[in-house]
């Protein structure tokens, strides 16, 4: 049985597709902008889904990006290009070919540190978003 957040070898991690990675990725962003949000406004429902959407939208996650991607080690940089040429099973309705394949890129690097326990990094590169 898998415990919630428990933390799995970097090895392990870079063995996964990196369409998983930006599976799982996708949600920590989501759960991070949310919580900042929260934390940080006392908007109702409807305006906090309209302002997550639009940080956790492609183009959203393609500005966070150009902030953040200079930041990245090695080692995330090789996740983030793994991510970003992975083919993907879906195209994007809302967003150019380029701002969605570079978010891929993105929520594979967030999936990855997620997975391995890299939880204060993922705020150290987060924290680029404003609520």
């Amino acid at each position: 049985m898998i415990r919630f957040n428990e933390c799995m070898s970097r090895e392990r991690a870079r063995q996964i597709s990196p369409v998983v990675l930006a599976f799982v990725g996708d949600a920590v962003q989501s759960l991070y902008v949310r919580e900042s949000l929260v934390f940080s406004s006392d908007y109702k429902t409807g305006e906090l889904q309209r302002l997550s959407a639009a940080r956790v939208s492609a183009h959203g996650q393609a500005e966070l990006l150009a902030a953040i991607e200079p930041r990245f080690t090695e080692e995330e940089r090789d996740i983030f290009l793994r991510g970003r040429n992975a083919k993907k099973p879906t195209k994007s309705k809302n967003a150019s070919v380029q701002e969605y394949v570079r978010s891929t890129g993105l929520e594979a690097v967030l999936g990855f540190l997620y997975l391995t326990g890299a939880y204060e990094r993922i705020g150290e590169l987060l924290s680029e978003v404003q609520p």
